[in-house]
Parts: structure tokens; sequence; C-alpha cells
């Protein structure tokens, strides 16, 4: 190992980089398909397909960010872990060996779009309330707007 080379461990998970460049040469990469273990309750824990997005080298707490998806019968969730010595006991993070995501693309885009919908949705509906209110309760400060010339006379 070169003098500009630096064995970096993260919560048991020994990572080699190359101090000249940063570029990431660790067994772990950006973009690498990853497991992680999730503690829920008491002595439950589930485990979520990932990928590596990042790998920041910090000195004090080098740290391994993880995008993980929750998935659901009927949504999709994604969450961020980061990874270093200080994480939480209950979370954990290997390599994946395979291809295993039990949802499709497809899947994920149109529970993705459901989602956008019922906010686009929602955000009509606000629309129309705020619409409303400004129509039916413009009364109550009508007066008040035909009053505050006459009181700066």
């Amino acid at each position: 190992m070169s003098k500009d080379m630096k064995v970096i461990e993260i919560n048991g998970i020994k990572l080699e980089v190359d101090l000249r460049t940063a570029k990431r040469i660790e067994e772990l990469r950006v973009g690498d398909k990853v497991k992680v273990l999730v503690k829920n309750y008491g002595d439950d824990y589930s485990v979520h397909p990932g990928i590596v997005v990042g790998f920041e080298p910090f000195n004090a707490l080098p740290t391994i960010i993880v995008a993980y998806a929750i998935i659901g019968y009927a949504s999709f969730d994604l969450k961020f872990l980061h990874f270093n010595a200080k994480t939480k006991e209950g979370h954990e993070i290997i390599k994946a060996l395979d291809d295993d995501i039990e949802v499709s693309k497809a899947d994920v885009m149109a529970t993705f779009e459901r989602q956008i919908a019922s906010h686009e949705r929602e955000i009509q509906q606000l629309q129309e309330r705020r619409e409303y209110f400004i129509r039916q309760f413009g009364a109550y400060w009508a007066s008040v707007s035909k009053e505050a010339p006459a009181a700066a006379e």
C-alpha cells in the first residue's frame, strides 16, 4: 500500500481510499447494490434493497450514504441511511449478490404517479377553498377597505 492510500474502517467495513484523487476504490462503490438491515420494533428486523449513493471521507467520521427502498403492498418509500461508526445499533449494510428486489420498476413508477396525482388533487382542493374564501368572505374586509381611506383624512 502506497503512502497515498489510506485504510478506513466504518462500523466493521474496511475501505481503502486513494487520498490523491479521492477516487473510491473500496469494495463498496457508489452505485453498488446493497441490502440494508433495519431494526423495527422490539426484535423485529427487515431487509431492504438499496444503492450506495455517496461516500464522505470525513476525518472524524467517514460516512457511507445509502438510499434504500421500503416496499409495501401498495406503497414505495425512499429513505437514506448515513452509515458510519456512530450509526445506531440495528442498522447494517452488506453488498447485494442477487437481484431479488420484490417489485418492478413499472410498479414503483405507477406508485409515484398515484402519489403525485393525489397531491395534485390536494393542491386543486386548496386552490378552490382559497378562491371560495376570497369570494365569500371578502365582505368581512370590504367595509374595512372602505373605512381605511376615510380614517386617513
